[in-house]
């Protein structure tokens, strides 16, 4: 006997509860050779795992809830209140563990693409269990614009995860003050799926960014130093200066946006070529970011 879908808005229903959810994916996978889709299928879930448990977070690792591979990646739930050790410490260590894995590899490098979001979803022990509004939006997070650019453009070298956060885990865990990531470590942006009807505002978290992104102003984890005595506007300068121009640089992005500039929270993307006084960019497809980004001013982009 099928199971009935239920008519909206016919009745009261329950709600179902709500789940934390962390999903990741490779970059450029699809591009690997098809004898290597089969090991790096396997090795991602191992190492969130081991991120997991270095984090200490062995109880979210042991109790996961509706997991599954991607192929190119994980997702799966969790409770909502591991949600600030998944934020702090756990992306910067699956940072690390990404990069020292990428340093002794003699296969391809792994670097990841994360998002994290939180929603109600059914979790009863069922087939449908983990399908919902807030699954299919964690997927879209990972899919968006800002976080494929962003990682495109880093070095891979040094940036080996960036992580896109939802505009309702950043209220309440960020701001909220719950978790150790700071909100000066985030930038807001657009996310935006090309060919879908999906759009919202989240936030970019890059736990090591090489030397563009710092200065189109995506903060390091460790801070950086500031010499004795030094004044308040040189203390910005070692983050971001709205109103400064970034000139002198060539940078060739394949597939993507190539940020510059002055970032501070929102960042406003057009499909078509852009120009920037000062710099040559050439780009392959994509988005192209360039010149000031402003914060909370009257007419933002959104």
């Amino acid at each position: 006997m099928s199971t009935p879908v239920p008519a909206p808005y016919t009745e009261s229903r329950s709600l179902p509860p709500y789940r934390a959810l962390f999903a990741v994916d490779a970059k450029d996978f699809t591009g690997l050779p098809a004898v290597q889709h089969g090991p790096v299928s396997q090795l991602i879930p191992e190492l969130v795992d081991q991120a997991l448990e270095r984090a200490g977070l062995n109880e979210l690792r042991d109790s996961k809830r509706f997991p599954a591979n991607t192929g190119d990646g994980v997702v799966f739930g969790f409770d909502p209140a591991l949600l600030p050790f998944v934020l702090w410490p756990f992306l910067g260590v699956l940072d690390d563990i990404l990069g020292a894995y990428n340093r002794q590899c003699v296969g391809p490098r792994i670097r990841l693409r994360a998002s994290v979001h939180v929603g109600p979803l059914p979790d009863a022990g069922g087939v449908g269990d983990g399908n919902g509004i807030a699954r299919n939006d964690t997927h879209r997070l990972l899919d968006s614009r800002p976080v494929k650019a962003i990682l495109a453009a880093a070095s891979e070298q040094v940036t080996h995860l960036a992580a896109i956060i939802s505009q309702r885990v950043y209220e309440d865990v960020v701001l909220g003050a719950y978790t150790g990531l700071h909100p000066d470590r985030c930038v807001e942006v657009p996310a935006t799926v090309e060919g879908k009807n999906f759009s919202q505002r989240a936030w970019l978290y890059v736990p090591s960014p090489s030397g563009n992104l710092v200065q189109a102003g995506v903060r390091p984890r460790e801070e950086s130093a500031v010499p004795a005595g030094a004044s308040t506007d040189q203390e910005q300068d070692l983050v971001t200066r709205p109103g400064t121009h970034y000139s002198g640089n060539t940078q060739h992005v394949a597939e993507g946006a190539a940020v510059m500039g002055s970032v501070g929270r929102d960042i406003t993307y057009t499909g078509g070529s852009t120009s920037y006084r000062g710099t040559n960019q050439h780009w392959g497809g994509g988005d192209n970011v360039a010149g000031d980004k402003r914060v909370g001013e009257a007419g933002d982009h959104r």
